[in-house]
């Protein structure tokens, strides 16, 4: 009865004739299945025979439930591919094409186990690209594992290829290594200890472990497949991932890299003098995000010994006792604050311990504790692990629909009811290098030539990263960038440098003022349209972030927008601003002046204006003000708006202190940072003035002026009056310093 009854039910399936589980994945999908049933049925049959004989009667049918069930999972292994341990097949179907064949030869997987992401078995993934020179790089690499051991990790392999060449990589790559070869199918999960080649005409990307090929959309010589799956492999893997740079020409690979260190991941490139053609590389390492340098044979061993730190028990933060961290933690913001000026004990904790992570893992160090050893010895690491702990995510119209939303529902605001030679102002906070201050730039420019008037527009970037700012004001970006941008725009705003990639065409960048800023502890600027804040509250702390909201909204004129990031939001502040576009996460500043006043005063005015307010009462409880400062109140209100941008020096030019916005007169001077000197800093047009009336009011000990000097910033010459005067240094100065 048993076996009628299931005899009965195979005879109403409809059976796939390929070997796959589901008609889905099955695109020559057979309805009737004449093919695959009788063999099933037949297969089922004799495995009931063979469980009758072996089995006593009473046992298999005490539990038909049971037993049917077992002896449908044989007849699942019966009519699928089944693999040993090794992966290789030991049966398949005889209707199954070569290529389902090559497909079955893959690493086996219980089909009633749910493919799990490469994330959660907790394995590295490790991307490998390579252009011209490639294959030599490649072997080499391979050569280098360790023969008795499996590296722990799984290789997917992007080369170079012409559509219609045949890659002869995995017959390269199977004579280098124990580990398996596979060119990889549309779907294929990965897995550990295995190797995985791009086929030829394909772009492929991560997407939950497993490896989805796509058809190029981009033209032959203008493809990025090793940025494709490097990006993919960073969203999907985050910190397991690792990128590798080989030999090759152009810039494939630099922006991949980004996004993979912007995730907590690794980053590695071939050095050149092992490199036969060493463009790709050399545009990652100008990134400065690279962490090893190394020849391809080396390398191998170093990736061991990183992923045994960053992935093993070796040098993990979580497993130290939680008060030991955060006094070890406590001395590490103290030696970043010592070495860099900046305090980022403010920071969400678990960003700083995931990059700590990372750089315990790139030196082999396996203590939290005797990190901070290693940093209180080495300075270059201090500045390391800062650089690290600015590493963004960030391209050109990041998040289309957000640029989109700005662009349709916000710019044209902007310039309605403005009469022509307006100043349009906007302010980006933690810009990196740039790529989204000039995406708002090049918005604001298409939408002047589309009402074909002009205006004056500012854009504000700034970040407290000197070497971002430096490369965003150099405006070059690598090729790789026409994989964010629209064509018609790459044509408009940008222009090739044979060798380099693209700049920035020079009307957009006459718009930009880049300027280093720690938004946190520098005055704001002011009366902005525009602020662009993205990414950059979601790693800070809620107190942090309830500071930074009230500062937008006193930065910003009335009715001016907020652009947040897609994780970010205004908080308890709701009183301060209007929600726009929820999706979008655009703000307008609402004029809602008793919400303004329930801000703390300490909180909503920026630094340089914020009072002692100890002994202010809450006019809700109808409390007297008392002692409240209304002369210092009016005195910084009328400094702030009357008094021009003011530096104050010693007598050899260095900065003590800087009031108002000096970004059109002062710029960081390239190299390395260190104090400041008025001289190094200023602008063009401005410097032999400033020396030789700073020498006469020195001199004479009177103030001394030049008049009508001409100021060059981003290619526009402003009209500048100079004056210095000598100020009367106080308590805290030396009785014989002279401030000027």
């Amino acid at each position: 009865c048993e076996i009628g009854s299931i005899f009965s039910a195979l005879m109403s399936v409809r059976w796939p004739t390929d070997g796959r589980r589901h008609a889905r994945d099955n695109p020559s999908w057979d309805p009737y299945g004449r093919t695959g049933r009788p063999a099933a049925i037949v297969a089922f049959c004799v495995l009931i025979s063979a469980a009758r004989k072996r089995t006593p009667s009473r046992a298999f049918d005490s539990h038909p439930a049971e037993s049917a069930v077992g002896q449908w999972h044989k007849l699942h292994k019966a009519y699928h591919p089944c693999a040993e341990p090794s992966g290789r097949c030991i049966m398949a179907n005889r209707k199954t094409s070569k290529k389902n064949l090559a497909a079955s030869q893959a690493p086996s997987i219980d089909p009633e186990t749910p493919t799990k992401p490469a994330l959660e078995l907790g394995f590295p993934i490790v991307g490998v690209g390579a252009s011209a020179g490639g294959l030599a790089a490649f072997e080499a690499f391979f050569s280098g594992m360790p023969s008795g051991a499996d590296p722990g990790m799984a290789f997917v392999l992007v080369q170079h290829l012409a559509p219609d060449h045949r890659s002869i990589l995995s017959e390269l790559i199977r004579r280098c290594t124990r580990m398996q070869v596979f060119e990889v199918e549309d779907g294929m999960p990965v897995q550990i200890n295995c190797v995985y080649i791009i086929p030829p005409n394909r772009d492929m990307a991560f997407l939950h472990g497993t490896l989805q090929l796509l058809e190029p959309a981009a033209p032959r010589g203008q493809r990025l497949p090793i940025d494709f799956l490097f990006r993919s492999l960073a969203v999907d893997q985050r910190e397991h991932a690792i990128g590798v740079v080989l030999s090759g020409t152009g810039s494939d690979g630099t922006l991949g890299i980004r996004a993979i260190k912007g995730e907590g991941g690794m980053a590695m490139v071939q050095n050149a003098p092992s490199c036969e053609f060493e463009g790709m590389p050399r545009s990652v390492i100008a990134t400065g995000l690279v962490d090893y340098e190394l020849p391809p044979a080396e390398m191998p061993a170093q990736l061991i010994a990183y992923a045994s730190h960053a992935f093993g028990k070796l040098g993990r933060v979580a497993a130290t006792p939680v008060q030991k961290t955060e006094i070890v933690l406590k001395k590490v913001f103290i030696l970043l604050r010592a070495q860099t000026g900046h305090d980022f004990s403010q920071y969400k904790p678990s960003t700083i311990i995931r990059r700590i992570e990372r750089r315990m893992a790139v030196h082999q160090i396996d203590a939290i504790d005797n990190y901070l050893k290693f940093l209180q010895q080495t300075p270059v690491e201090v500045e390391a692990l800062f650089r690290d702990l600015l590493i963004g995510v960030t391209h050109f119209f990041r998040d289309p629909q957000a640029f989109r939303a700005l662009e349709e529902q916000v710019i044209p605001k902007l310039f309605a009811d403005r009469p022509a030679g307006t100043v349009i102002r906007v302010w980006s906070t933690g810009c990196s290098t740039g790529e989204e201050a000039y995406s708002i730039a090049i918005l604001l420019q298409e939408r002047m030539q589309l009402q074909r008037q002009s205006y004056t527009v500012q854009v504000f970037a700034t970040d407290i990263d000197s070497r971002a700012i430096a490369s965003a004001r150099a405006g070059v970006y690598p090729e790789s960038i026409a994989a964010d941008i629209d064509p018609q725009r790459l044509a408009r705003f940008f222009v090739a440098e044979p060798g380099r990639g693209y700049r920035i065409q020079k009307s957009i960048r006459d718009m930009m003022v880049f300027s280093e800023q720690d938004v946190i502890r520098d005055p704001p600027f002011s009366r902005m349209d525009l602020i662009s804040c993205r990414n950059l509250l979601i790693y800070m702390d809620s107190d942090l972030q309830k500071r930074l909201i009230p500062l937008f909204h006193f930065a910003l004129k009335p009715g001016g927008i907020l652009f947040l990031g897609s994780s970010e939001g205004i908080g308890e502040f709701s009183e301060l601003f209007t929600m726009l576009d929820r999706k979008a996460k655009l703000f307008q500043r609402t004029e809602d002046h008793q919400a303004a006043q329930r801000v703390k005063l300490g909180r909503y005015l920026p630094p340089m204006l914020a009072l002692n307010t100890a002994h202010v009462r809450d006019p809700a409880k109808g409390l007297s003000l008392g002692k409240l400062p209304l002369r210092e109140l009016t005195e910084q209100a009328l400094l702030e708006q009357l008094a021009p941008p003011s530096a104050l020096v010693n007598a050899q030019g260095d900065i003590l202190y800087l009031h108002g916005r000096t970004g059109l007169y002062l710029e960081p001077a390239p190299g390395e940072t260190g104090i400041s000197n008025i001289f190094n800093m200023a602008r063009e047009g401005l410097r032999r003035d400033l020396t030789m009336t700073l020498r006469k009011a020195l001199s004479s000990g009177q103030a001394a002026h030049c008049a009508g000097l001409k100021v060059k910033t981003n290619g526009h010459y402003t009209v500048v009056n100079l004056s210095i005067c000598p100020v009367a240094p106080g308590a805290a100065a030396a009785p014989d310093a002279q401030l000027l």
